[in-house]
C-alpha cells in the first residue's frame, strides 16, 4: 500500500504580535460596594483588585474577540489573508452554535478559516496556545489567531459577592507563526477532574467557586505546573525573565512567583499583576496581561516568559514563550 502524503511541518513557531481589549465601563470597588456588602479595603486585601471593565450590551465574546484578533494581526505584521486557522478559548459564549470562531474569522476577513472554539475555562489560552503551535508544526496550518475572549458579566450573580467583585469581561490575542528558533516551547497540561466541583455554573446559570479550596490548590499545585514546562523547554527559572499566571488572585500570583523564586528564579523577574486594574477575565487574561505589560514597557521583544492557566475543571497548563 502507498503510503499516505502528510503535510510538510516545521521545526519551530512563535508568537508573532499580541493584541487585547477591554470594554469601556470601569467599575471600582466603590462601585460594588453601592450594591453589595462590601469595600475597597476588603476587596484588596482578599483578591488584590481596585478595579475591573464590565460590558456593555454591544459588547461580546465576538466582537471583543475581533477586535483583540485584528490588533495582533497589525502588530504581527500581516493581513487576515495571512492567516488560515481560527480559535478562540472562551467558557462563556452563550450560544455553542453557531461557534465564535467561525464567527470571528469572517468578521476580520480570514476566509475560509479552519475555525473552533476550546473551553479550557482560565486555562484555555495556554491550551489554545498549544493547539495552535501544533497546527502550524504539523503543517495543518500556516499561522494561526488563537484569542481568549470572555464575557464574564454575563454569567455571574451581580450581588454575588464572591464572584462579581472578582470576575470582568475582556479579550486577548496572539498571532502563532512558524520560526527558525522555537519560541513556543511544549505545553505542561493537565486535569484534575476529581477537584471538578469546586468551579461550575448554578442551575440559573451563574458561575461559582469555592474560594478557599481553590485558593489553596492552586497555590500548592501551580508553581510545579510551572517548572514542569520550564523542563520541557529546556530551561531554568533562572532563566524566565517574566512570570504571566492567569490573573485569578494577585494572593495566587504572588504565592506562585515566591515559590518559583525559591527554586532559582531572579529577585528582578517581573511577575504579571493585570488583575489590579482588569479583574479575572479567564482565558483572556494572560494575553491581555502580556499585551499590557509590551505596552507599559515592562517587557521587551526577546524575553523569555513563563505562562501558565488554571482554572474549572480543574485544569491547568503551561508554556515556555518567547515575546514577540
Amino acid at each position: 500500500m502507498t503510503a499516505l502524503r502528510l503535510s510538510d511541518g516545521v521545526q519551530g513557531t512563535r508568537i508573532l504580535g499580541i493584541g487585547s481589549t477591554q470594554p469601556e465601563r470601569v467599575v471600582t470597588n466603590h462601585d460594588l460596594s453601592k450594591v453589595m456588602d462590601t469595600n475597597d479595603e476588603w476587596i484588596r486585601e482578599r483578591v488584590g483588585i481596585a478595579e475591573r471593565r464590565f460590558g456593555a450590551e454591544t459588547d461580546t465574546v465576538v466582537s471583543m474577540a475581533v477586535e483583540a484578533g485584528s490588533k495582533a494581526i497589525a502588530a504581527a505584521g500581516l493581513t487576515p489573508a495571512d492567516l488560515d486557522t481560527v480559535i478562540v478559548a472562551t467558557c462563556t459564549s452563550m450560544a455553542p452554535i453557531p461557534n465564535a470562531a467561525a464567527q470571528v474569522a469572517e468578521l476580520i476577513g480570514i476566509k475560509q478559516a479552519g475555525g473552533f472554539d476550546l473551553n479550557a475555562a482560565c486555562a484555555g489560552f495556554c491550551y489554545a496556545l498549544a493547539v495552535g503551535s501544533d497546527l502550524v508544526r504539523s503543517g495543518s496550518s500556516k499561522r494561526t489567531l488563537v484569542i481568549g475572549s470572555e464575557k464574564l458579566t454575563d454569567v455571574v450573580d451581580p450581588t454575588d459577592r464572591s464572584t462579581a467583585i472578582i470576575f470582568a469581561d475582556a479579550a486577548g490575542a496572539a498571532v502563532v507563526g512558524p520560526a527558525d528558533e522555537p519560541g513556543i516551547g511544549p505545553v505542561a497540561w493537565g486535569t484534575a477532574g476529581d477537584l471538578v466541583d469546586m468551579i461550575g455554573m448554578t442551575e440559573n446559570k451563574h458561575i461559582f467557586q469555592e474560594g478557599q479550596s481553590v485558593f489553596r490548590w492552586a497555590t500548592t499545585k501551580i508553581a510545579p505546573i510551572a517548572l514542569r514546562a520550564l523542563e520541557l523547554a529546556g530551561r531554568t527559572p533562572a532563566e524566565v525573565d517574566v512570570l504571566i499566571p492567569h490573573q485569578a488572585n494577585l494572593r495566587i500570583v504572588e504565592a506562585i512567583a515566591k515559590k518559583l523564586r525559591k527554586e532559582g528564579a531572579r529577585e528582578d523577574m517581573i511577575v504579571a499583576d493585570d488583575i489590579v486594574y482588569s479583574g479575572n477575565t479567564s482565558s483572556a487574561s494572560i494575553p491581555m496581561a502580556m499585551d499590557h505589560m509590551r505596552a507599559a514597557g515592562r517587557i521587551n521583544s526577546g524575553d523569555v516568559a513563563l505562562l501558565v492557566g488554571f482554572g474549572a475543571g480543574l485544569s491547568y497548563a503551561g508554556q515556555v514563550v518567547v515575546c514577540p
